[in-house]
Formats: structure tokens, sequence, C-alpha cells
């Protein structure tokens, strides 16, 4: 993950409101298989690998421009404690997320996974054992989904580019990474989500990618899958910010910091409000929030990192009912609140404490009733044409870093700040 590959991306992904090849008319097992996810909305993303040894960024090997020959040791050095992704499971599910997505293979082409089609792998070098096994193991123990995340780019692998131009270095390339794909669904039993990434340099033909999903879906009929194959996928993944796809799920992945792998100067740290809010804007427009963690290389999490997972953890503890399995919100404008719906239910999300009085201006919904929703307390309101004021709040905000307001409305709660602005009659001269 990185800038080059948001690049790569937009010109390799296929149109997210495609129907993919796997799935086509049958979008009742589509929806059969993503409403777990739907209901989730939010998950831990992990990147580790070699990389984590050096802690300068995941792409160290390519800004850096560091030779096969000089790289390929770091495998000796990459000996992690014993099973490090117990902490990372448990403080996913401290979070309150509810799936975990870990790189089995980054661009750099190390394997965590035990690989019968290349001895570059954990069990074969420094660590000496399956590190996907521990994390299957680690995550299923926490009730949380299992996914991989795997990279379709190599940059050890002899034919990595120059399958672009050689059609034999092509085909044994593609049958590498075919090859792998089902390595990692054929020895871990049941996996959630397949995570493709970067596709560079072939195309979908290239890439045999309807062969790949066929392979994929026969050995997992549950699984879900993403674009990054340069198909349709399942859902669609913008990083690093949040993009809604017109009618097709998805899912805004993003870091921690400026770095998806560990990176020790890398201090640009999101704050927990941050996440929250990141959070909630996603459960807004209907899509999942996946969340990076890059462990270093004894697999132990930076302490920043734990310091802001327990603190959205601790919130949602109070509040993850107005995310998780949120509908699609059309109230949306504000400049200190975000907001989420269930049902007939509007939460008010307020990042900003205003004081004594929120106010939502075009709300065009009746409002029946309203509370604070962590502690229950009735809120009094006044309603008119043109606003909702709830009154009587306390001077400081009673919950951190955010504080939900619950409204009970007569319908689909809707705004028209437009009508506002065009018809709210104005005083003076």
């Amino acid at each position: 993950m990185s800038d080059l590959s948001r690049r790569d991306y937009l010109t390799l992904a296929g149109g997210a409101g495609a129907m993919s090849v796997f799935a086509a008319g049958d979008e009742t097992d589509r929806a059969r298989r993503m409403q777990w996810w739907h209901e989730a909305k939010f998950g831990m993303f992990i990147h580790w690998g070699l990389y984590s040894v050096l802690g300068r960024h995941e792409w160290v090997m390519e800004q850096e421009g560091i030779p096969v020959a000089e790289y390929e040791p770091l495998a000796k050095k990459f000996v992690p404690k014993p099973m490090p992704m117990r902490d990372w499971a448990r403080l996913a599910k401290r979070a309150g997320m509810k799936y975990m997505v870990m790189t089995t293979k980054h661009h750099e082409g190390f394997c965590l996974f035990q690989s019968k089609l290349t001895s570059y792998c954990a069990p074969e070098r420094g660590a000496g054992r399956d590190l996907v096994k521990e994390y299957v193991e680690c995550a299923r123990a926490e009730g949380l989904r299992v996914g991989f995340y795997h990279s379709l780019m190599d940059w050890h692998h002899p034919d990595g580019a120059r399958c672009a131009t050689d059609e034999a270095a092509r085909r044994r390339f593609v049958d590498y990474i075919h090859g792998q794909i089902r390595e990692l669904l054929t020895q871990y039993g049941k996996i959630d989500i397949l995570w493709y990434d970067v596709a560079w340099p072939l195309d979908a033909a290239g890439w045999e990618s309807e062969k790949m999903n066929k392979m994929v879906f026969g050995l997992q009929p549950d699984i879900i899958v993403n674009n990054r194959n340069k198909l349709p996928g399942d859902f669609s993944t913008p990083e690093q910010r949040i993009e809604a796809a017109k009618g097709a799920a998805w899912e805004a992945c993003m870091t921690m910091n400026d770095s998806w792998g560990y990176h020790a100067a890398d201090d640009a740290w999101k704050s927990p409000k941050t996440v929250v809010r990141n959070l909630v804007t996603c459960a807004r427009q209907g899509g999942n929030y996946l969340f990076n963690i890059g462990p270093k290389g004894d697999g132990s999490i930076p302490e920043e990192s734990v310091k802001i997972l327990t603190a959205v953890g601790q919130w949602m503890d109070r509040n993850a009912p107005t995310v998780r399995g949120a509908d699609p919100c059309r109230v949306s404008r504000s400049n200190y609140c975000g907001f989420t719906r269930k049902g007939n239910t509007l939460y008010v999300h307020v990042h900003f404490w205003p004081g004594e009085t929120v106010t939502v201006a075009g709300l065009t919904t009746k409002v029946k009733s309203a509370k604070l929703f962590a502690s229950g307390k009735p809120v009094k309101f006044v309603q008119d044409d043109w606003r909702v004021r709830l009154t009587g709040l306390p001077a400081a905000a009673p919950d951190s870093p955010v504080t939900v307001l619950a409204l009970e409305c007569d319908g689909e709660p809707l705004q028209d700040t437009d009508r506002v602005r065009r018809e709210k009659p104005r005083g003076g001269v």
C-alpha cells in the first residue's frame, strides 16, 4: 500500500458498479456472503513483513533501491516473539472491530505462510514457523472474522516484472501467484476475506483473473473478495480516503499514521476523535472502515497504536450500536456533527461540542423524542420549519471523544439545508 499503489489502483481496478464475473446473475448469493461484513462496519488491517525489521516504511525495498541479494537476508532476522497475533486480536476486539485482514505476502515477496512454491517464507527462514496459521488461530480465538491480504505484485520473484513482456515468464509467474492463493485457501479452514493488492504489471487477462476468482470461490464458497485483481469483486477499496461507491459495497482503508508498515520515525498519528469521525462517516454512507496497525519486527504493537485503539474501544463500548449495522443516512450537513441512522432513529455524533444547545438545520422529519445515547438521559428539544435545537445540555461534552444524541423521528430522517438557505425569513436591514 502506498501512493504508487493508489495510482496503480485507479488504473488497474475494475469499475466499482459492475457485476463481477463469478457473481453474474446471483446477487442473492452476494447478499448472503456480504451480510456479516455490512453489519460489522469496522475491521483491523495488519501490515507485517521483513520491512518491519528495518522500520522505515513498507516500501523501503523499492524506495531505497535495496537489491534482492541485500534485502533477502532480513528473512533471517525476522524472528517474532511467540504468538504476537494474540495481542493484535485482543486489541481489535477491545476496539470494537469485527474482522482482521493480515498481509500474507506484501510486495517484497516474502510469504508469512508455509508454501511449497518458494523457500522465501517464514517457516523456512528465521521465524521457523507458519505465522499465518498463528494469526488465524488468534483471530478465531477472539471471535473475529479472518481475512488474507495478498499482493499480486512481487519484487523478489525473478518473473515479477519481466512477465509484462515475456510470455514464458508470465506463465510461470501467474501459476506461482495462483498457486499461492490456492495454498492460502486450502491450509487454514474457512477464510472470510481475500484482499488482493497491486496488480502491476498485468491486466485482468494477463492475470487470468476470471480463472483466479473461479478457483477462489470453488475453494471457499462463502468468501468475499475485493476489486484489486482488476475485476469488480464484492467491494471496492478507496485508500486513505472515504469515497462511497455508487450502487456497490465499499471499504475505506486507512493508516494510523502515514505508513502501512512499521515506520519508527513516523509520528503523524491520528487522534481517537479522528478515527471515530472516520468510522461514523463510513457508516453514514453505507461503507466499512478498515484501520491499519503496523507491528514491529517482533510482532509487538507500537505503544501509540495501542493508546489510540484503546480509546476508540472505550468509546465503542458505549456507542457501538450507533455505527454497527447502520443504514445509509441522508442527513449529512453540520459543521460540528456527523450522523448515522438505524430505521427512524437519527444519531447525532457531536465531535466539536458547542455547549448547552446542539442544533441540526434543515431536518424535515418530525422529531418525537431525544436523548443522550450513552446515558439514556432525555434531552429537551424545540423544532420548527428550519431547525431542531437540543437544549439544556451540559456546558462540557458528556462523552469523549464524540458525544452521541439519539433522535427518534416519525419517519426516515431527511434533511434539506438548501431549503433553509433559500426560504428562511431574514430579519433586519
